[in-house]
């Protein structure tokens, strides 16, 4: 949409025009809570059990708030029967992550619970699937789209990622490499969403960071509410390292291939800028305001 209004013409275009980037970033925060949900209630969940009193350990409560939470999901269908084993899978990959940090002393879980293995209760895993839910609920709500992503490429890259993040405690770390050889094989990649009648896209690497950048603002957060710590807020709360969302970033790539490669996405360059815009049955859905070519978003 072009934002230039010629001498002599009023203030009606322009006015209009902004008021559409508006209502369109409403739209888009809409969505994104939307998406969010199921992270949304276990923040609700971390929230209150640190102020009401329980009959069981909070860690302990809160793993059967997020089996309950779960069942909700399923039972309302804001997640299928079919995505609730792939969000429960993100549950046990994270488990296993947290067991080998936390044996590593990069975190702990200071609260006693009965539901604890190797230090790290089961709860932790929910954290985890919250990031899966957002990524297949997004994908769903946005009706996301990919063009020049190369999956094996971007397969690997993630995977050395995964394995560099339990490594670099004996090895050289590398992920300053590996973001770079993320960059490499993502570049060119595209990643398409609609909100409201539009039709945008975005480079899909600064996608990796703008998730990377709000998981971090989340797990301050987290922290903040007790559900984990890292060895410089054991004595008192303390910002999570600015380098935690570089390392987010990273990690999310391993999520987004693994839906990625379960969502099969198989459209050519050509297909996503050719979509109908304006999908409803979602926050922010609708045909209200002009309707646009897909939108560049760098």
């Amino acid at each position: 949409m072009d934002d230039h209004v010629g001498q002599g013409q009023g203030r009606g275009p322009r006015v209009g025009a902004w008021r559409w980037r508006l209502a369109q970033l409403v739209r888009f925060g809409l969505i994104e809570a939307w998406a969010c949900a199921f992270a949304v209630g276990i923040f609700i969940g971390l929230a209150a059990s640190s102020v009401v009193p329980l009959p069981i350990p909070r860690y302990d409560a809160l793993l059967v708030y997020g089996v309950v939470l779960t069942a909700v999901f399923w039972g309302l269908r804001l997640e299928t029967g079919r995505e609730v084993p792939a969000i429960l899978g993100f549950h046990a990959v994270g488990l296993v992550f947290e067991l080998f940090k936390v044996h590593m002393g990069s975190w702990t879980y200071p609260e006693e619970a009965w539901t604890k293995i190797g230090g790290v209760p089961l709860y932790s895993g929910f954290m985890y699937a919250a990031v899966g839910s957002y990524v297949v609920r997004a994908w769903k709500l946005f009706d996301l789209t990919l063009s020049g992503y190369r999956p094996l490429a971007t397969g690997v890259v993630a995977a050395l990622i995964y394995v560099n993040f339990l490594t670099h405690h004996w090895l050289p770390d590398a992920r300053l490499l590996l973001a770079v050889a993320m960059v490499a094989v993502t570049w060119g990649g595209w990643v398409y969403f609609t909100v409201g009648p539009a039709r945008y896209r975005m480079p899909l690497a600064l996608s990796f960071v703008l998730i990377g950048f709000f998981l971090w603002v989340a797990e301050n957060i987290s922290t903040l509410l007790g559900a984990w710590r890292y060895p410089d807020q054991v004595n008192a709360w303390a910002m999570v390292h600015p380098s935690k969302f570089g390392a987010w970033a990273l990690l999310v790539t391993v999520s987004f291939v693994l839906v990625a490669a379960w969502k099969h996405p198989a459209r050519g360059p050509g297909g996503p800028e050719t979509r109908p815009a304006g999908p409803t049955g979602r926050p922010g859905g609708g045909a209200d305001g002009p309707r646009s070519e897909t939108t560049a978003l760098t």
